[in-house]
């Protein structure tokens, strides 16, 4: 029996012992020229284990929804709008890996490990900086935040204490994310899934001990979810720091690697500009959507919340398989291969199609079910069950979007990808939410409908814009 993803065009249908064997070490990690041979196999050692990072990722927040969800739906409200605030230090974390990313990738490409490791020392002091001032600023206006967010009286009288420890301990998150953006972008993957492995085991643990008060543990409720989560991810970070200092395979950070250097963080930082606005576009629409859900109330919140926390683990496994693109991409094109780098971005992108598609299927068979398992509110599970299964539908079509646009960023053309989410966030999706919700009467079924309306728009004008080819002149 053979399969036929992923595989490059050139590349024999692979038998399921040869997967398997690749699944096997890419779990491992293995260390290959990911700019030579198979482009089937190179996908699929860094697609797998980018794809358990991101569920990874994704696990944090399903598993606080899920002990959460018992203390009723204004608690889950409250995981909703600190999520979106959250919403905000993702945005920059995830520009500046953009930046560390593409030039770790490019310097790999060219056979320079010693440059890529001045970067990522560079990328890593630009986000210890912005974390800090972010987080502190979190901390101090709290429930401003929340006030501006449309929390009501209930939330902010139960939630402060659990948003102000989210945002105080963000610079954790921000800097794992950091460093394990480099680890992708030099191919080391496997690195970077076993850092969020240990820091989500340590989160499952205290999550729920801290929230009920299990064993010698207090009972913390809400604010102990948030302590939790922040002591897996600082964990999770030291962990990460360690293995970088050790060298993992295509990187090794050393002593004479630790010194400032501002025409390299420079660099860095001009590359993400545009980056961090792309991603600021794309948060902020989800925060607008947010803002409109928050018009009908805490029950329609708790549902939309859950919906988008479920979609969220679909959607971060597909973003390693983008993610997997993205890394092609840049080695490819610091390897002189343009060639190469749109092979496996195709090759990805059915990958991922088929991926999330598989993925929508389950959805839509099994929505009642799956909203079940994190709440027993009859009328925020409506909700849920129709938002689930109304964004599922575009599941598809996002997954070629998302690949492209990762694309994009791999090659150093993070302009192309802002314009789109202007495009197709700005332009249509937050407009046709509002109309459909208020306007048109749909209320928070509006806001739904018009999620994979803009996956649509997003994925046809990306697929257009990627034949072009001006990506593969971008200079790193």
């Amino acid at each position: 029996m053979s399969l036929p993803l992923p595989s490059g065009p050139d590349d024999p249908p692979r038998s399921l012992r040869l997967v398997a064997r690749d699944i096997r070490d890419a779990l491992r990690g293995t260390t290959i020229d990911y700019t030579a041979g198979s482009l089937g196999r190179a996908i699929l050692l860094l697609a797998v284990p980018m794809v358990i990072e991101m569920s990874m990722e994704s696990v944090f927040a399903v598993v606080d929804v899920f002990f959460v969800g018992r203390l009723g739906a204004a608690a889950v409200a409250t995981v909703g709008l600190t999520e979106s605030l959250m919403i905000v230090i993702y945005t920059l974390a995830f520009g500046l890996s953009i930046g560390a990313s593409a030039t770790v990738a490019r310097r790999i490409g060219e056979k320079s490990p010693d440059a890529a490791a001045r970067a990522a020392v560079q990328v890593l002091l630009l986000g210890t900086l912005v974390s800090g001032l972010l987080a502190l600023v979190g901390a101090v206006y709290t429930p401003e935040l929340l006030t501006l967010m449309g929390a009501d009286a209930e939330v902010l009288r139960t939630g402060t204490m659990y948003a102000r420890i989210s945002l105080a301990g963000s610079a954790t998150a921000f800097l794992l994310f950091l460093v394990n953006a480099v680890f992708r972008g030099v191919g080391d993957a496997a690195v970077a899934m076993r850092v969020l492995i240990l820091a989500n085991a340590i989160n499952c643990v205290l999550d729920p001990a801290l929230i009920f008060g299990i064993g010698p543990f207090p009972t913390l409720g809400l604010t102990g979810a948030a302590i939790a989560t922040t002591i897996g991810r600082g964990i999770g970070l030291l962990y990460a720091l360690w293995l970088l200092s050790r060298g993992t395979g295509h990187l090794a950070v050393q002593r004479h690697h630790l010194r400032v250097e501002p025409a390299t963080m420079w660099s860095i930082a001009q590359l993400s500009g545009w980056g961090t606005v792309q991603v600021a576009i794309s948060s902020a629409s989800w925060m607008g959507l947010v803002r409109v859900i928050a018009m009908f109330g805490s029950t329609a919140m708790a549902g939309y919340t859950i919906a988008i926390r479920i979609l969220i683990f679909a959607l971060m496994p597909a973003f390693g398989i983008g993610a997997a693109a993205a890394t092609m991409v840049g080695q490819s094109l610091g390897a002189k291969l343009p060639d190469r780098a749109e092979q496996a971005v195709w090759t990805a992108a059915r990958f991922n199609m088929a991926v999330l598609g598989a993925v929508g299927v389950v959805f839509l068979l099994a929505t009642r079910p799956l909203v079940g398992v994190f709440t027993q509110d009859a009328a925020v599970i409506e909700v849920a069950v129709f938002g689930l299964r109304v964004v599922s539908i575009g599941l598809p079509v996002y997954a070629l979007g998302m690949v492209l646009e990762q694309s994009f960023n791999g090659a150093g053309d993070t302009q192309t990808p802002t314009w789109l989410n202007v495009l197709a966030f700005w332009v249509v999706q937050i407009p046709l939410a509002w109309l459909l919700a208020t306007r048109a009467g749909l209320e928070q079924r509006g806001v739904f409908i018009a999620v994979p309306i803009a996956y649509v728009v997003l994925a046809t004008v990306s697929a257009m814009l990627f034949k072009r080819g001006r990506w593969k002149l971008r200079e790193v």
